[in-house]
């Protein structure tokens, strides 16, 4: 009987957590695929937290188009350099080298919070856009606004950016699934806990003198 009811609470505990997750990804879904309200028209800042096709673009036309005093490209390969980006995004980065700083350090999306956090610090940032995919921006700002709080975060989904609401090329179930699943443990703090190889970050340099 003692062996019964245990299995019986394990199920039903079981089937709580299914119907927990399931409603939550439910809204995770949802959050990810619906147009994003349009950030203000200027902001003193942008982060672009690489790794996915169009966000170092996307954030490079933003600053050209002076909707920010300062750009942070956080999580950039060692080997990549500015004007190589430049020219992907068809911006002329010259004259905006002094604005843009590229960041070497983060290997992570919690490597991106505490890169951008330092630079945020130097540069007196109070409200940041915030470029990444779309199904990657729930878990960006749980890992930002731990990092700064207090500052104005306003997301820009690459993919949604042009006003067309859907899901982005590539972006399945599994994939939308994983990443609520990550987002789950950032909320709730455990991703803390995970090992983490990045080194302490350093002061950010910006890009006009050598990155």
């Amino acid at each position: 009987m003692r062996r019964r009811r245990a299995l019986r609470s394990a199920g039903i505990a079981f089937l709580a957590a299914a119907v927990a997750w399931g409603g939550g990804f439910i809204w995770f879904v949802h959050a990810v695929r619906r147009l994003p309200d349009a950030p203000p028209p200027h902001t003193d800042g942008i982060v672009a937290l690489t790794g996915g096709a169009g966000r170092v673009e996307l954030a490079l036309r933003l600053l050209a188009a002076g909707q920010a005093r300062y750009l942070l490209l956080s999580g950039i390969g060692g080997g990549t350099d500015l004007p190589t980006l430049g020219r992907l995004a068809g911006v002329d980065t010259a004259p905006l080298a002094p604005r843009i700083t590229l960041g070497r350090y983060a290997a992570s999306t919690r490597g991106n919070g505490v890169e951008t956090a330092v630079w945020a610090e130097q540069h007196r940032i109070g409200s940041l856009i915030v470029v990444t995919a779309a199904f990657h921006m729930p878990r960006a700002l749980a890992e930002l606004r731990q990092a700064l709080p207090g500052t104005a975060f306003f997301p820009l989904p690459v993919g949604l950016a042009d006003g067309q609401a859907g899901v982005e090329k590539g972006v399945g179930l599994r994939l939308e699934a994983e990443e609520y699943s990550k987002y789950l443990l950032t909320v709730s703090g455990l991703s803390a806990w995970f090992p983490h190889r990045e080194p302490a970050p350093a002061a950010a340099v910006p890009a006009s003198t050598g990155g």
